[in-house]
């Protein structure tokens, strides 16, 4: 894995985790938290949606709607937990 390759993963994450936290409503876990909850999103979004059939193309704005999707999976999760 490269720097730009762990940058791009970063910054992705980080607009993913920020998205699903307005999505969500003020579910957002600040800065860090965002980027962690964006980049586990993205991997929970990469393990469903492939098993349920569905496909994203390549590219930037499908990888943060992949995230995005993924990310607000994990914070509604979260939510049930907390209750």
């Amino acid at each position: 894995m490269t720097f730009s390759s762990l940058l791009a993963m970063v910054l992705i994450g980080a607009i993913a985790g920020w998205l699903s936290g307005k999505i969500m409503e003020g579910r957002g876990f600040g800065l860090i938290g965002n980027i962690i909850v964006g980049i586990v999103g993205a991997f929970l979004a990469g393990l469903i949606f492939p098993a349920l059939g569905f496909a994203v193309g390549g590219g930037l704005i499908s990888s943060i709607l992949f995230a995005t999707v993924g990310a607000v999976i994990l914070l509604f999760l979260i939510g049930l937990i907390r209750r």
